[in-house]
């Protein structure tokens, strides 16, 4: 486990307990999945995730054009915004939210509150990026009454980042503190069904944010819909895991240990927190230690300057695996290995044609006694080697509500032990290749 050695600093979790004796990792082939709905308060979905960033305007496009995602929302110096520039991004369910700073003198002089985020801090943005780079401040979640989500989080042990704030008396959002610098954000709204096909953001999203212009969109779409799970990398497994589910009361979905997904020359440690209906999912990696090499858990931590978001899955909806071939030319894979038995484990799920294109784009596929799996990961996404994305489609599982819409029961197919391995080893491997290229710091000769 990653207490048996030295870890980076994570200030962040100061508040996490020490008293972790019962927890035990038993492995991916030992796990028991159940459901015992204990959240300690009603959950629906991801909302979105805010990533903090010094330039938002162009990391937003180059998101926006990667993924197919339109610019639908901003709220900068053309709506009023002195305090920070933020560009809203969306597909279906998913939101990204690109958020950076501007001067702290400007707001000061006109003496105006004008942040549309009211959570937001210039100091702590600039202190922020400059200590992680390009990576996510927020993770939120969309819970029926923030207020008293967050009161239950503090009441079990959850740090508060920021207080229930009423937003014009349309929502309510609070934050508490998730892993190193990275935020759990609470979102309800006080029109329970908030109208999602209306072209302004401040009725489904935040007031204070204005729609774009049809010209500033690029009009592509690439299938995406939402976020699947959003996956954090921490120095210490044990004290984060029993925090965690503490203050949500979410329950163990799956875990794996360096036996079900390390190499003969590294490892992690990994669990997945789910909530009752399975559709907010929160993956946490361990690094683990006195192996040849260094876990790139622990690479991730050094190279983030503490604990982080590790990747986001986005779920990608459609009916042919070509259409993933799209996006995969945007982004340069990691993962380019297929399991064995290939044909034979998927067959009676996907046509020949879709196992061709499978193999032919490094789609891996895997599955469970519920559904099949299938994922494609790329290269991380900024400069330092953190934060990547993932694409994640989940085929079976499918269900109708009380009104008869049919709808995908939340995890279905899990999370797939060859998948993790096969992501583990490119990860690995693409490590390899940067620690090649590096110059020896033997200082030059006259």
């Amino acid at each position: 486990m990653g207490k048996d050695a030295e870890t980076v600093s994570n200030g962040g979790d100061a508040q996490v307990s020490n008293s972790t004796q019962g927890f035990k990792l038993v492995g991916f082939s030992n796990f028991v999945r159940t459901n015992p709905k204990t959240d300690r308060f009603a959950v629906k979905r991801f909302h979105h995730v805010e990533f903090w960033c010094t330039d938002a305007t162009n990391v937003a496009r180059r998101f926006s054009w990667g993924l197919g995602m339109p610019i639908v929302a901003k709220s900068d110096l053309s709506t009023g915004n002195l305090s920070h520039a933020s560009y809203l991004l969306r597909s279906g369910h998913l939101c990204f939210l690109f958020t950076a700073p501007y001067s702290p003198s400007i707001a000061a002089a006109e003496n105006l509150t004008s942040a549309a985020i009211p959570t937001f801090n210039s100091s702590a943005c600039r202190s922020f990026s400059a200590a992680h780079g390009l990576a996510v401040r927020s993770i939120a979640i969309e819970v029926e009454d923030a207020e008293l989500a967050f009161s239950a989080s503090v009441a079990h042990g959850a740090k508060p980042s920021s207080p229930p704030i009423n937003l014009d008396d349309r929502a309510v959002i609070a934050e508490v503190q998730l892993y190193g610098d990275v935020v759990l954000r609470y979102i309800s709204y006080k029109n329970p069904n908030p109208p999602e096909n209306t072209s302004h953001p401040d009725s489904w999203f935040l007031p204070g944010f204005e729609s774009m212009d049809e010209g500033s969109v690029f009009p592509v779409d690439f299938g995406i819909r939402r976020l699947d799970h959003a996956v954090g990398n921490v120095p210490e497994l044990a004290p984060m895991i029993e925090y965690v589910k503490g203050f949500t009361g979410f329950h163990e979905f799956a875990e794996f240990t360096a036996e079900d997904v390390g190499t003969s020359e590294s490892g992690l440690n990994s669990m997945v927190l789910a909530s009752n209906n399975e559709m907010v999912l929160l993956p946490m990696n361990e690094p683990v230690f006195g192996t040849k090499r260094k876990s790139q858990i622990q690479t991730y931590l050094e190279h983030n300057e503490g604990a982080g978001l590790q990747h986001l899955a986005l779920d990608f909806e459609g009916d042919e695996a070509a259409k993933w071939g799209r996006w995969v030319r945007v982004y340069a894979i990691a993962a380019a290995y297929l399991l064995p038995e290939f044909e034979k484990r998927v067959g009676d799920v996907l046509s020949d044609e879709q196992i061709k294109e499978a193999e032919e784009l490094g789609i891996l596929v895997d599955r469970d006694d519920q559904g099949t799996l299938l994922q494609i990961f790329t290269k991380p996404v900024g400069d330092r080697p953190t934060i990547f994305i993932e694409i994640i489609q989940r085929v079976g599982c499918m269900l109708k509500d009380d009104e008869g819409k049919v709808y995908q029961k939340g995890g279905c197919g899990g999370f797939g032990k060859g998948n993790f391995s096969e992501l583990f080893k490119s990860i690995e491997e693409y490590e390899k290749t940067l620690e090649a290229k590096r110059i020896s710091a033997e200082p030059a000769t006259a």
